[in-house]
């Protein structure tokens, strides 16, 4: 049996003729670059995520580019973000000359350990980015709490959680001072390349971030300020808006999945055997979308062996991610070492993750199972 990490032509198959129509369209209206298409989805990802704006950008990595250049970050300004994340988070912040940071994980969540953030603060720090990793919204009253005492902005990475909620129900984005969001073909919410999107509630920021992803420009060819190329095309919009429609059933099934998942996985007693399922923290809070499952992550013994393993037979997997910002080679003149942050430390080295795309049928499940299964005894 097959069961590849994701299966996009699988995902693609019923919506095809509607995607391509709305292509059409586009290719019919010549409106090109921020054009009714992006308008639309503009409004749908704001009232979806209960924010007064959200602005169509070039992808999720410029999105948290745009959210930092619109808080005026400077070189010598710090921001706290966990090392255990997408290359982006700690990109965007050092791609400025500020300094990222970093803070541990809570291993439970694979997001910032929040009893680390104050201590971390010193008369630099501007800002704070919790990541929502793997769809799973970070602890944010208390992130938020901090950052008020302290007078700090909060940009929330969700480029893996359009649409989880937090205890209280608030969506992931609506809750800092800007979201951001990518679109990457891969996410719950994918378009057919690159394609990203921030959110604020702030009517200034809101404006600031608009004309920032067209060079600073406004009016035409009037510049106040800097800033850059960002602006998400059209054609990727008009897949969105078919799209979007869909999640939340998408979303259903992902959490259908992982609660079957962990169910096969307690009855085959593998929970015993070293292997450490995802935790649904926000699960009795009533948030419908306490997780929104972009990723299915365990901690595993032998994990190098236990995914070669998997794709021996026909098994898809993925780690996320292998190498903390700490010990990348980049971030060496940080001053961190190996061992500086264990928890983060040890998702690298066991982290694992099984498909969980909407398609994925219960047989394919099984077989998962019956393998990791087969490997551990």
């Amino acid at each position: 049996m097959k069961v590849p990490l994701l299966d996009l032509k699988a995902h693609h198959a019923p919506l095809m003729g509607e995607i391509l129509e709305a292509i059409k369209g586009v290719a019919e209206s010549n409106a090109f670059i921020l054009g009714p298409q992006t308008k639309q989805l503009e409004a749908s990802v704001a009232a979806y995520s209960n924010t007064r704006h959200a602005i169509g950008l070039s992808s999720g990595s410029d999105a948290l580019l745009a959210a930092l250049m619109a808080l005026d970050l400077k070189p010598g300004d710090e921001v706290i973000t966990p090392t255990y994340s997408f290359f982006a988070t700690a990109g965007a912040v050092a791609r400025l000359g500020a300094k990222p940071v970093l803070a541990d994980i809570d291993l439970s969540t694979f997001n910032i350990d929040v009893k680390q953030i104050e201590k971390l603060i010193t008369k630099k720090t501007r800002a704070i980015i919790p990541v929502h990793l793997y769809g799973q919204c970070a602890d944010m009253k208390p992130i938020l709490a901090i950052a008020a005492k302290h007078g700090l902005k909060v940009v929330e990475d969700a480029a893996q959680s359009i649409g989880a909620e937090y205890s209280d129900g608030k969506r992931a984005g609506s809750m800092g001072d800007i979201g951001c969001f990518s679109f990457f073909p891969s996410k719950n919410l994918g378009c057919w390349g690159d394609g990203g999107m921030v959110v604020a509630q702030n009517d200034a920021l809101g404006e600031k971030l608009e004309v920032l992803r067209s060079h600073g420009s406004k009016p035409k060819y009037h510049h106040k300020i800097i800033g850059g190329n960002f602006r998400l095309d059209e054609i990727q919009s008009a897949v969105l808006n078919v799209k979007l429609k869909h999640l939340d059933s998408w979303t259903a099934k992902r959490q259908a999945n992982a609660k079957l998942y962990t169910k096969l996985f307690r009855s085959a007693g593998l929970d015993k055997k070293g292997v450490t399922l995802p935790e649904p923290v926000y699960a009795a809070s009533g948030a419908k979308h306490f997780h929104i499952y972009n990723q299915y992550v365990l901690l595993v013994p032998r994990r190098d062996e236990m995914k070669a393993f998997l794709a021996e037979k026909g098994i898809g997997s993925e780690i996320y991610y292998p190498v903390p910002f700490h010990m990348q080679e980049c971030f060496r003149y940080l001053g961190y070492r190996q061992g500086d942050f264990p928890l983060a430390e040890k998702a690298a080295s066991t982290s694992l993750a099984l498909p969980i795309y909407p398609e994925l049928t219960q047989e394919q499940q099984a077989y998962v199972v019956e393998t990791i299964a087969a490997f551990l005894k």
